[in-house]
């Protein structure tokens, strides 16, 4: 009887591209100049639960973002910093900082 296994050669362009993928890590926090009532219910609520020395707490978002392996490192950063600015925070009141680790398979 004929084997139905057949042997499929893998898509070498889709390996090389897994392989250069690059992960960003784009921190949105509110400016400093703006009040921050979650932070400070936070901030009140791990003090009556006992915790001692914090002095403030800040909350923010944190956003991980694939890209493929068709970005160089630089046009990757420039994308993701215009996704940042435009879609994840709103520039008025909240800061951002964008990390790329292109070491990182995502």
């Amino acid at each position: 009887m004929p084997s139905r296994i057949s042997i499929v050669p893998r898509d070498s362009s889709r390996i090389e591209q897994n392989r250069s993928r690059m992960k960003a890590r784009v921190y949105v926090t509110l400016k400093p100049s703006v009040l921050d009532p979650q932070g400070k219910a936070i901030h009140h609520a791990v003090e009556g639960i006992g915790y001692h020395g914090i002095t403030d707490v800040r909350q923010g978002k944190y956003f991980e973002v694939a890209v493929d392996g068709s970005l160089s490192p630089d046009e990757a950063r420039a994308e993701v910093e215009r996704i940042a600015r435009d879609v994840l925070s709103n520039p008025v009141i909240e800061d951002y900082r964008v990390e790329l680790d292109s070491s990182t398979e995502a």
